[in-house]
Protein backbone atom coordinates (compact mmCIF):
# COMPACT_ATOMS: atom_id res chain seq x y z
CA UNK A 1 0.00 0.00 0.00
CA UNK A 2 1.52 3.45 -1.17
CA UNK A 3 1.62 6.19 1.06
CA UNK A 4 -1.15 8.35 -0.34
CA UNK A 5 -3.68 5.68 -0.52
CA UNK A 6 -2.67 4.88 3.56
CA UNK A 7 -3.02 8.96 4.42
CA UNK A 8 -7.04 8.57 2.28
CA UNK A 9 -7.93 5.46 4.14
CA UNK A 10 -8.78 7.57 7.20
CA UNK A 11 -7.93 4.94 9.49
CA UNK A 12 -5.02 2.92 11.47
CA UNK A 13 -5.31 -0.21 13.02
CA UNK A 14 -3.09 -1.63 14.98
CA UNK A 15 -3.75 -5.64 16.57
CA UNK A 16 -6.94 -4.44 18.67
CA UNK A 17 -6.30 -0.96 18.70
CA UNK A 18 -7.82 1.41 16.18
CA UNK A 19 -5.83 5.34 16.42
CA UNK A 20 -8.02 7.69 14.75
CA UNK A 21 -6.24 9.38 11.42
CA UNK A 22 -8.74 11.90 9.93
CA UNK A 23 -7.60 14.03 7.22
CA UNK A 24 -9.62 16.75 9.30
CA UNK A 25 -8.93 15.86 13.03
CA UNK A 26 -7.10 19.44 12.90
CA UNK A 27 -9.88 21.31 11.40
CA UNK A 28 -9.86 24.83 13.49
CA UNK A 29 -13.40 24.95 15.27
CA UNK A 30 -14.87 27.85 17.13
CA UNK A 31 -14.38 27.86 20.82
CA UNK A 32 -13.98 29.85 24.01
CA UNK A 33 -10.36 32.01 24.35
CA UNK A 34 -10.09 30.47 27.11
CA UNK A 35 -10.28 26.29 27.72
CA UNK A 36 -10.51 24.67 30.88
CA UNK A 37 -10.79 21.17 32.33
CA UNK A 38 -9.47 19.15 35.50
CA UNK A 39 -7.28 16.25 36.45
CA UNK A 40 -8.74 13.76 38.69
CA UNK A 41 -7.71 10.36 40.18
CA UNK A 42 -11.33 8.93 40.54
CA UNK A 43 -13.72 11.84 41.83
CA UNK A 44 -10.60 13.52 43.72
CA UNK A 45 -8.83 16.20 41.54
CA UNK A 46 -4.86 16.36 41.62
CA UNK A 47 -2.99 19.69 42.09
CA UNK A 48 0.42 20.48 40.90
CA UNK A 49 -0.25 18.80 37.27
CA UNK A 50 1.25 20.58 34.79
CA UNK A 51 -0.80 21.01 31.77
CA UNK A 52 0.20 22.68 27.91
CA UNK A 53 -0.92 23.55 24.55
CA UNK A 54 3.08 23.24 23.75
CA UNK A 55 3.00 27.21 24.21
CA UNK A 56 1.68 28.15 27.66
CA UNK A 57 2.06 25.91 30.50
CA UNK A 58 -0.01 25.68 33.40
CA UNK A 59 -0.37 23.60 36.92
CA UNK A 60 -3.61 22.57 38.37
CA UNK A 61 -4.94 24.02 41.04
CA UNK A 62 -5.57 22.49 44.69
CA UNK A 63 -9.00 20.89 43.26
CA UNK A 64 -7.45 19.65 40.08
CA UNK A 65 -8.46 22.49 38.14
CA UNK A 66 -6.75 24.30 35.26
CA UNK A 67 -7.39 26.97 32.72
CA UNK A 68 -5.10 28.20 29.77
CA UNK A 69 -5.71 30.26 26.64
CA UNK A 70 -4.51 28.40 23.77
CA UNK A 71 -2.07 29.67 21.31
CA UNK A 72 -3.54 29.97 17.47
CA UNK A 73 -1.41 27.23 15.98
CA UNK A 74 -1.86 24.67 19.02
CA UNK A 75 -3.49 21.22 17.75
CA UNK A 76 -3.79 19.25 21.45
CA UNK A 77 -3.45 19.97 24.98
CA UNK A 78 -1.57 17.49 27.12
CA UNK A 79 -0.80 16.18 30.25
CA UNK A 80 2.98 15.85 32.11
CA UNK A 81 1.56 13.14 33.39
CA UNK A 82 2.62 13.24 37.18
CA UNK A 83 4.86 11.06 38.89
CA UNK A 84 3.10 8.52 40.54
CA UNK A 85 0.17 7.60 38.40
CA UNK A 86 -0.10 5.19 35.36
CA UNK A 87 0.32 6.32 31.91
CA UNK A 88 -2.35 7.07 30.07
CA UNK A 89 -2.22 4.53 26.89
CA UNK A 90 -3.74 3.39 24.17
CA UNK A 91 -2.81 -0.45 23.26
CA UNK A 92 0.43 0.60 25.03
CA UNK A 93 0.83 3.82 22.92
CA UNK A 94 1.35 6.98 25.06
CA UNK A 95 -2.11 8.77 24.45
CA UNK A 96 -1.33 11.67 27.51
CA UNK A 97 -2.83 14.51 25.27
CA UNK A 98 -6.59 15.51 23.69
CA UNK A 99 -6.55 16.98 20.41
CA UNK A 100 -8.12 20.29 20.46
CA UNK A 101 -11.45 21.07 18.89
CA UNK A 102 -14.75 22.80 19.74
CA UNK A 103 -15.04 22.00 23.09
CA UNK A 104 -14.13 24.65 25.79
CA UNK A 105 -12.77 21.55 28.47
CA UNK A 106 -10.80 18.86 28.00
CA UNK A 107 -10.13 16.51 31.51
CA UNK A 108 -7.28 14.08 31.92
CA UNK A 109 -8.37 10.48 33.96
CA UNK A 110 -5.43 9.22 36.31
CA UNK A 111 -5.18 5.89 37.86
CA UNK A 112 -2.35 5.75 41.10
CA UNK A 113 0.18 3.20 40.61
CA UNK A 114 0.60 0.00 42.96
CA UNK A 115 3.76 0.66 43.74
CA UNK A 116 6.52 2.92 44.34
CA UNK A 117 8.05 4.82 41.08
CA UNK A 118 11.65 6.16 42.09
CA UNK A 119 13.11 3.10 41.00
CA UNK A 120 12.04 2.18 37.55
CA UNK A 121 13.91 0.87 34.15
CA UNK A 122 13.50 2.49 30.77
CA UNK A 123 13.87 0.76 27.31
CA UNK A 124 15.21 3.00 24.42
CA UNK A 125 14.67 1.93 20.48
CA UNK A 126 16.06 4.06 17.85
CA UNK A 127 15.63 3.61 14.56
CA UNK A 128 13.37 0.82 13.61
CA UNK A 129 13.02 2.10 9.88
CA UNK A 130 10.74 -0.14 8.36
CA UNK A 131 10.36 0.38 4.41
CA UNK A 132 8.81 -3.14 3.60
CA UNK A 133 7.01 -6.11 4.93
CA UNK A 134 10.75 -8.19 5.07
CA UNK A 135 11.62 -5.76 7.24
CA UNK A 136 8.62 -5.75 9.65
CA UNK A 137 9.33 -9.17 9.26
CA UNK A 138 12.87 -9.03 10.38
CA UNK A 139 12.01 -6.69 13.68
CA UNK A 140 8.80 -8.85 14.53
CA UNK A 141 10.85 -12.25 14.52
CA UNK A 142 14.16 -10.54 16.59
CA UNK A 143 13.82 -6.91 18.52
CA UNK A 144 10.58 -7.42 19.71
CA UNK A 145 10.78 -11.26 21.03
CA UNK A 146 14.20 -10.05 22.43
CA UNK A 147 12.76 -7.47 24.19
CA UNK A 148 9.76 -8.92 25.80
CA UNK A 149 12.31 -11.56 27.04
CA UNK A 150 14.93 -8.61 28.52
CA UNK A 151 12.06 -6.90 30.13
CA UNK A 152 10.56 -10.53 31.67
CA UNK A 153 14.30 -10.33 33.24
CA UNK A 154 13.89 -7.55 34.55
CA UNK A 155 11.32 -8.68 36.92
CA UNK A 156 7.55 -9.15 37.17
CA UNK A 157 7.13 -6.00 39.30
CA UNK A 158 9.61 -4.08 38.11
CA UNK A 159 7.83 -0.67 36.33
CA UNK A 160 9.02 -0.04 32.75
CA UNK A 161 8.10 2.44 29.38
CA UNK A 162 9.39 2.63 26.27
CA UNK A 163 11.29 5.42 23.86
CA UNK A 164 11.64 5.25 20.32
CA UNK A 165 13.96 8.32 19.42
CA UNK A 166 12.27 8.48 16.15
CA UNK A 167 12.76 6.92 12.59
CA UNK A 168 9.85 4.58 13.38
CA UNK A 169 9.80 3.58 9.53
CA UNK A 170 11.08 4.44 6.56
CA UNK A 171 9.29 7.37 4.74
CA UNK A 172 6.39 5.09 4.20
CA UNK A 173 4.52 6.23 7.08
CA UNK A 174 1.56 2.96 6.65
CA UNK A 175 4.34 1.18 8.17
CA UNK A 176 3.62 2.97 11.46
CA UNK A 177 0.71 0.71 12.25
CA UNK A 178 3.11 -2.34 12.06
CA UNK A 179 5.08 -0.54 15.05
CA UNK A 180 2.57 0.05 16.80
CA UNK A 181 1.83 -3.76 16.49
CA UNK A 182 5.11 -4.13 18.03
CA UNK A 183 4.67 -1.40 21.03
CA UNK A 184 1.40 -3.48 21.72
CA UNK A 185 3.25 -6.76 21.88
CA UNK A 186 5.83 -5.53 23.79
CA UNK A 187 3.43 -4.99 26.45
CA UNK A 188 4.89 -1.91 28.00
CA UNK A 189 3.89 2.20 27.76
CA UNK A 190 5.78 3.65 24.34
CA UNK A 191 6.43 7.28 23.96
CA UNK A 192 7.56 8.55 20.45
CA UNK A 193 9.98 10.88 19.24
CA UNK A 194 9.48 12.24 15.28
CA UNK A 195 12.56 11.26 13.28
CA UNK A 196 13.02 12.47 9.64
CA UNK A 197 11.87 9.82 8.23
CA UNK A 198 8.59 10.09 10.10
CA UNK A 199 7.87 13.01 8.00
CA UNK A 200 4.97 13.90 5.43
CA UNK A 201 7.66 15.09 2.39
CA UNK A 202 5.61 17.63 -0.38
CA UNK A 203 3.27 18.97 1.79
CA UNK A 204 5.05 22.68 2.68
CA UNK A 205 7.24 23.23 5.55
CA UNK A 206 8.18 22.05 8.61
CA UNK A 207 5.04 23.12 10.25
CA UNK A 208 2.69 20.98 7.98
CA UNK A 209 5.82 17.53 7.94
CA UNK A 210 4.47 16.41 11.44
CA UNK A 211 1.28 15.92 9.80
CA UNK A 212 0.77 11.94 10.20
CA UNK A 213 2.88 11.96 13.32
CA UNK A 214 0.45 14.32 15.02
CA UNK A 215 -2.22 12.45 13.78
CA UNK A 216 -1.18 9.29 15.13
CA UNK A 217 0.97 9.93 18.26
CA UNK A 218 0.42 13.81 19.44
CA UNK A 219 2.13 16.25 20.00
CA UNK A 220 6.15 15.79 18.59
CA UNK A 221 7.22 17.97 21.86
CA UNK A 222 5.86 17.24 25.46
CA UNK A 223 7.38 15.87 28.91
CA UNK A 224 6.00 13.40 31.73
CA UNK A 225 7.17 12.06 34.80
CA UNK A 226 8.30 8.92 36.48
CA UNK A 227 9.64 8.82 40.14
CA UNK A 228 12.20 11.68 40.59
CA UNK A 229 12.82 11.75 36.75
CA UNK A 230 11.48 13.80 34.23
CA UNK A 231 11.43 13.26 30.86
CA UNK A 232 11.07 15.61 28.05
CA UNK A 233 10.32 14.12 24.51
CA UNK A 234 11.69 17.02 21.47
CA UNK A 235 11.61 17.28 17.95
CA UNK A 236 14.89 18.24 16.46
CA UNK A 237 14.34 17.45 12.74
CA UNK A 238 13.43 20.75 10.70
CA UNK A 239 11.96 19.89 7.19
CA UNK A 240 13.45 22.19 4.72
CA UNK A 241 10.27 22.04 2.22
CA UNK A 242 12.42 20.65 -0.59
CA UNK A 243 12.07 16.68 -1.09
CA UNK A 244 13.78 14.96 1.49
CA UNK A 245 15.48 17.72 2.57
CA UNK A 246 16.11 18.66 6.37
CA UNK A 247 18.81 19.75 9.30
CA UNK A 248 18.75 19.47 12.80
CA UNK A 249 17.33 22.36 14.19
CA UNK A 250 14.98 22.98 17.60
CA UNK A 251 12.70 25.78 16.87
CA UNK A 252 12.19 28.57 19.19
CA UNK A 253 8.94 27.82 20.00
CA UNK A 254 10.22 24.68 21.40
CA UNK A 255 12.98 25.97 23.49
CA UNK A 256 10.52 28.66 24.65
CA UNK A 257 8.03 25.88 25.95
CA UNK A 258 10.79 23.64 27.14
CA UNK A 259 12.09 26.90 29.36
CA UNK A 260 8.76 27.14 30.83
CA UNK A 261 8.47 23.25 31.43
CA UNK A 262 11.44 23.16 33.43
CA UNK A 263 10.84 25.89 35.82
CA UNK A 264 8.88 23.37 37.72
CA UNK A 265 11.62 21.10 38.02
CA UNK A 266 13.64 20.83 40.59
CA UNK A 267 17.70 22.45 39.54
CA UNK A 268 18.88 18.60 41.22
CA UNK A 269 16.55 16.40 39.34
CA UNK A 270 16.91 13.43 36.80
CA UNK A 271 16.42 14.97 33.65
CA UNK A 272 15.81 12.77 30.45
CA UNK A 273 15.41 14.42 27.14
CA UNK A 274 14.60 12.20 23.83
CA UNK A 275 14.94 13.48 20.34
CA UNK A 276 16.10 11.74 17.35
CA UNK A 277 18.92 13.80 15.70
CA UNK A 278 22.35 13.66 18.06
CA UNK A 279 22.17 17.26 19.71
CA UNK A 280 26.11 17.38 20.17
CA UNK A 281 27.75 17.98 16.62
CA UNK A 282 23.96 17.79 14.37
CA UNK A 283 21.62 20.61 15.66
CA UNK A 284 22.40 23.88 14.68
CA UNK A 285 21.77 25.80 17.65
CA UNK A 286 22.71 23.41 19.87
CA UNK A 287 23.79 26.49 22.19
CA UNK A 288 20.48 27.94 22.66
CA UNK A 289 19.55 24.18 24.22
CA UNK A 290 22.64 23.90 26.58
CA UNK A 291 21.77 27.61 27.27
CA UNK A 292 18.14 26.51 28.61
CA UNK A 293 19.70 23.39 30.62
CA UNK A 294 22.67 25.38 32.30
CA UNK A 295 21.46 25.48 35.59
CA UNK A 296 20.65 21.76 35.99
CA UNK A 297 22.86 18.78 37.26
CA UNK A 298 21.87 15.43 36.07
CA UNK A 299 21.04 15.76 31.84
CA UNK A 300 20.97 12.92 29.94
CA UNK A 301 20.47 13.42 26.07
CA UNK A 302 19.00 10.32 24.09
CA UNK A 303 19.39 10.65 20.42
CA UNK A 304 19.77 7.71 17.11
CA UNK A 305 19.54 9.06 13.53
CA UNK A 306 23.42 7.91 13.14
CA UNK A 307 23.15 3.97 13.20
CA UNK A 308 26.30 3.38 14.89
CA UNK A 309 26.56 4.34 18.74
CA UNK A 310 28.66 6.59 20.54
CA UNK A 311 28.51 8.92 24.01
CA UNK A 312 29.28 12.85 24.10
CA UNK A 313 29.57 14.77 27.14
CA UNK A 314 29.73 18.78 26.97
CA UNK A 315 29.50 20.18 29.66
CA UNK A 316 26.65 19.23 31.82
CA UNK A 317 25.25 16.83 29.65
CA UNK A 318 25.75 13.20 28.71
CA UNK A 319 24.48 12.56 25.08
CA UNK A 320 23.48 8.39 24.36
CA UNK A 321 23.28 8.41 21.08
CA UNK A 322 22.38 4.77 20.03
CA UNK A 323 23.11 1.63 17.77
CA UNK A 324 20.07 1.18 16.02
CA UNK A 325 17.35 -1.69 16.42
CA UNK A 326 17.39 -2.21 12.44
CA UNK A 327 21.06 -1.89 12.64
CA UNK A 328 22.20 -0.74 9.30
CA UNK A 329 19.17 -0.91 7.60
CA UNK A 330 18.11 -4.58 8.06
CA UNK A 331 20.68 -5.24 6.02
CA UNK A 332 23.13 -7.13 8.47
CA UNK A 333 23.52 -8.30 12.40
CA UNK A 334 25.73 -5.40 13.27
CA UNK A 335 25.42 -1.26 13.06
CA UNK A 336 28.14 0.07 10.86
CA UNK A 337 30.03 0.83 13.88
CA UNK A 338 30.51 -3.02 14.64
CA UNK A 339 28.02 -2.52 17.14
CA UNK A 340 25.08 -5.23 16.74
CA UNK A 341 21.83 -4.31 16.60
CA UNK A 342 19.96 -3.75 19.80
CA UNK A 343 18.62 -0.93 22.06
CA UNK A 344 19.30 0.60 25.26
CA UNK A 345 18.09 -0.13 28.76
CA UNK A 346 18.51 2.43 31.49
CA UNK A 347 18.07 2.02 35.08
CA UNK A 348 16.31 4.85 37.53
CA UNK A 349 17.00 5.12 41.20
CA UNK A 350 16.09 7.83 42.93
CA UNK A 351 18.44 10.67 41.09
CA UNK A 352 20.67 8.08 39.77
CA UNK A 353 20.83 6.57 36.08
CA UNK A 354 22.64 3.74 35.05
CA UNK A 355 22.72 2.10 31.56
CA UNK A 356 23.97 -0.39 29.31
CA UNK A 357 23.35 -1.72 25.78
CA UNK A 358 21.47 -4.90 24.95
CA UNK A 359 22.55 -6.81 21.60
CA UNK A 360 19.35 -8.42 20.23
CA UNK A 361 19.73 -11.98 20.18
CA UNK A 362 22.81 -11.64 22.16
CA UNK A 363 23.60 -12.03 26.05
CA UNK A 364 23.70 -8.68 27.70
CA UNK A 365 27.46 -10.02 28.77
CA UNK A 366 28.36 -9.03 25.42
CA UNK A 367 29.72 -5.48 25.53
CA UNK A 368 33.02 -5.73 23.00
CA UNK A 369 34.74 -8.04 20.59
CA UNK A 370 37.90 -9.43 20.04
CA UNK A 371 39.76 -9.50 16.24
CA UNK A 372 43.13 -10.93 16.28
CA UNK A 373 44.75 -10.01 13.11
CA UNK A 374 47.98 -11.91 11.47
CA UNK A 375 50.87 -9.16 10.55
CA UNK A 376 54.49 -9.94 9.17
CA UNK A 377 56.63 -10.35 12.29
CA UNK A 378 53.64 -9.97 15.21
CA UNK A 379 49.87 -9.86 15.78
CA UNK A 380 47.46 -7.06 16.35
CA UNK A 381 44.87 -6.75 18.86
CA UNK A 382 41.43 -5.11 18.01
CA UNK A 383 38.50 -4.56 20.21
CA UNK A 384 35.47 -2.66 19.55
CA UNK A 385 33.65 -1.84 22.53
CA UNK A 386 30.21 -0.08 21.33
CA UNK A 387 29.02 1.63 24.45
CA UNK A 388 32.43 3.34 25.95
CA UNK A 389 33.02 6.42 27.48
CA UNK A 390 36.26 8.08 29.45
CA UNK A 391 35.04 5.99 32.62
CA UNK A 392 35.49 2.78 31.02
CA UNK A 393 38.32 0.80 31.17
CA UNK A 394 39.71 -1.90 28.55
CA UNK A 395 42.65 -4.02 29.96
CA UNK A 396 44.20 -7.20 28.20
CA UNK A 397 46.11 -10.24 29.59
CA UNK A 398 48.81 -12.32 27.27
CA UNK A 399 48.98 -15.90 28.52
CA UNK A 400 47.72 -14.76 31.51
CA UNK A 401 50.39 -12.02 32.07
CA UNK A 402 48.63 -9.07 32.78
CA UNK A 403 49.32 -5.92 30.61
CA UNK A 404 47.84 -3.43 31.58
CA UNK A 405 45.45 -1.01 29.05
CA UNK A 406 44.45 -0.65 25.50
CA UNK A 407 45.07 2.28 23.74
CA UNK A 408 42.52 3.84 22.21
CA UNK A 409 42.45 4.68 18.48
CA UNK A 410 40.24 5.96 15.42
CA UNK A 411 39.26 3.38 12.80
CA UNK A 412 36.97 0.80 11.76
CA UNK A 413 35.45 -2.35 12.93
CA UNK A 414 36.87 -5.12 10.96
CA UNK A 415 33.03 -6.92 10.50
CA UNK A 416 31.36 -3.80 9.24
CA UNK A 417 34.54 -3.18 6.62
CA UNK A 418 33.60 -6.47 5.51
CA UNK A 419 29.99 -6.64 5.74
CA UNK A 420 29.48 -3.21 3.99
CA UNK A 421 32.48 -1.34 2.75
CA UNK A 422 31.66 -0.95 -1.28
CA UNK A 423 29.32 0.10 -3.61
CA UNK A 424 27.96 -3.51 -4.08
CA UNK A 425 28.07 -4.16 -0.22
CA UNK A 426 25.81 -5.07 1.14
CA UNK A 427 23.31 -7.12 -0.69
CA UNK A 428 19.93 -5.23 -1.64
CA UNK A 429 20.86 -1.84 -0.08
CA UNK A 430 24.27 -1.12 -1.27
CA UNK A 431 24.48 2.37 0.81
CA UNK A 432 25.46 1.80 4.25
CA UNK A 433 29.12 2.09 4.76
CA UNK A 434 31.20 1.35 7.79
CA UNK A 435 31.93 4.98 9.92
CA UNK A 436 35.06 5.29 11.70
CA UNK A 437 34.65 4.85 15.67
CA UNK A 438 36.90 6.28 18.78
CA UNK A 439 35.57 3.01 20.43
CA UNK A 440 38.26 1.18 19.21
CA UNK A 441 41.29 -0.32 21.37
CA UNK A 442 44.83 -1.89 20.20
CA UNK A 443 47.71 -3.55 20.94
CA UNK A 444 50.21 -5.78 19.23
CA UNK A 445 51.78 -8.92 20.61
CA UNK A 446 54.31 -11.62 19.34
CA UNK A 447 53.03 -14.15 17.17
CA UNK A 448 54.42 -16.67 20.03
CA UNK A 449 51.40 -15.58 22.37
CA UNK A 450 48.66 -18.45 22.94
CA UNK A 451 45.87 -16.33 24.57
CA UNK A 452 44.79 -13.39 24.68
CA UNK A 453 42.31 -12.23 27.39
CA UNK A 454 40.40 -9.02 27.26
CA UNK A 455 38.43 -7.07 30.06
CA UNK A 456 36.33 -4.21 30.12
CA UNK A 457 34.89 -2.47 32.97
CA UNK A 458 31.98 -0.05 32.78
CA UNK A 459 31.45 2.54 34.93
CA UNK A 460 29.20 1.29 37.12
CA UNK A 461 32.13 -1.21 38.11
CA UNK A 462 31.08 -4.08 35.74
CA UNK A 463 33.46 -6.25 34.34
CA UNK A 464 32.74 -8.12 31.30
CA UNK A 465 35.65 -10.96 29.91
CA UNK A 466 36.23 -12.31 26.36
CA UNK A 467 39.37 -14.65 25.76
CA UNK A 468 40.29 -16.16 22.11
CA UNK A 469 43.19 -18.19 21.14
CA UNK A 470 45.62 -16.07 19.35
Amino acid sequence: MKRRSFIQSLGLITGGAFISLKSNAFTKLKRAETISGSVKNGKKGIKDVVISDGFSVVKTDINGNYSLTPNEKALSIFMSTPAGYEFKTSYNVAQQYEKLGSRNQYDFMLTALKRDDKNHHFIVWADPQVRNKKDVDQMMATSVPDTIEHIKSLGEDTLVHGICVGDIAWDYLEYFQDYNKAVEMMGIPFFQALGNHDMNYREGGDETSDRTFKEVYGPTYYSFNRGKAHYVVLDDVRYLGTEREYDGFITQDQLDWLAKDLSFIDKDALLIISLHIPVHNSVKNNTDFYEILKDFKNIHVLSGHTHFNVNNITGNVYEHNHGTVCGAWWTGPICTDGTPRGYGVYEVKGNDLEWYYKPTGLEKQHQHVIYIDELTNQKRLLVNVWNWDPEWKVEYELDGKNMGFMEQQQGYDPLSVKLYKGDKLPAGRTFPEPSEIDHLFIAHFNSEVKKVKVTVMDRFGNSYIKEADA
